[in-house]
């Protein structure tokens, strides 16, 4: 199939003006870095991601899954193939009986704590201030102020690809096609054996496999759709106040004000990264335009023109000065695209 083709294909799947191509990926990265994804395609419902996937796996297109782009770093050169985008196109909210919460994978985590509250229903404010989508927080089982996706996630509704050839996470999902995955994957009734081809399948939330910055759904590739969520009744007063709590805490220590890609390292087991940064001198470090930031030494920021390249040389000589000073090796929390 030429490339003329499958653009055709992906246009008749979405329709022609949810389909751009060359598309600056920096306009859809918190950290405004990346250049352009040769096709970044907006679908608006299941069966249409599920076609767009099946499209790319049946042509050997590479693809991607990109929510906000809130913890990802895109190369410089840009990305062949189609970068699946659900955030905004992709986010609607219900509030069910029973304290519960579906939100599909685009929703913004603040959108779902803010539905939440005005339902007056609390368990969601710890990810109220998260800069991500549902799909991403339940791919990496995002966490903050001693609440993490796991606590209230039951159940998530997940696209199986037919060659379970995704690797997802970051946010939402940021599957990638045409790269090694496991075979094994949920059946259609959320049991423990291989998908159906192609199939969408719902899994409960011990079958997710949550552990830390880590699921199943990451492991196996498999397309975040959809996240139900289990909630308390409590007092709208109460919820927004912790909610206000936690943002001014947030705002006090992190540096918001500056593109970024939020932690850019995981905490290592018994440690924080951000002292550990600090304990090796790295705090205030830059290469070109990212820097190691003078207000919390766990991020990473754009100073106004970094590059990929510029940020992966600083982690590289961060993750090299920690290690030397304090015999720790840090790993990278945000998803290195390319």
């Amino acid at each position: 199939m030429s490339t003329q083709d499958f653009e055709q294909e992906l246009r008749a799947i979405v329709g022609a003006e949810r389909v751009l191509a060359d598309e600056p990926l920096a306009a859809h990265t918190t950290f405004h870095i990346g250049g352009p994804a040769q096709w970044l395609v907006l679908p608006c419902s299941e069966n249409e991601v599920a076609a767009v996937v099946n499209a790319c796996e049946g042509a050997g297109v590479p693809w991607r899954v990109l929510g906000l782009g809130s913890n990802v770093l895109a190369p410089d050169g840009g990305l062949p193939g189609v970068t699946v985008k659900l955030a905004e196109n992709f986010s609607a909210v219900e509030v069910l009986p029973g304290g519960l919460v579906r939100a599909q994978a685009g929703a913004t985590n603040e959108a779902v704590a803010e539905a939440a509250l005005a339902a007056g229903l609390a368990g969601y404010e710890f990810a109220s201030g998260i800069p991500g989508t549902v799909g991403g927080a339940a791919i990496m089982n995002a966490g903050a102020y001693d609440g993490q996706f796991s606590d209230v996630a039951v159940e998530v509704r997940c696209l199986a690809p037919a060659n379970r050839t995704g690797a997802s996470g970051g946010d939402n999902p940021d599957g990638v096609g045409n790269k090694s995955g496991s075979e094994e994957a949920a059946d259609g009734n959320g049991g423990s054996g291989k998908a159906a081809e192609g199939a969408i399948v719902t899994l409960s939330a011990s079958q997710a496999e949550w552990g830390y910055r880590a699921s199943r759904m990451m492991r196996e590739g498999l397309v975040v759709l959809s996240a139900t969520l289990q909630l308390a009744p409590d007092s709208p007063a109460a919820i927004r106040a912790r909610m206000d709590d936690l943002r001014e805490r947030r705002a006090s220590k992190q540096p918001l004000e500056m593109p970024s890609a939020g932690s850019t390292f995981k905490r290592p087991q018994g440690y924080f990264a951000g002292a550990l940064i600090q304990e090796a001198g790295c705090q205030g470090a830059s290469v070109g335009g990212a820097q190691v930031s003078t207000k919390h030494a766990g991020f990473v920021v754009n100073t106004g023109d970094a590059t990929a390249a510029d940020v992966l040389a600083l982690i590289a000589e961060v993750q090299r000065r920690v290690h030397e000073a304090t015999g720790v090796t840090l790993e990278p929390e945000v998803r290195l695209w390319g």
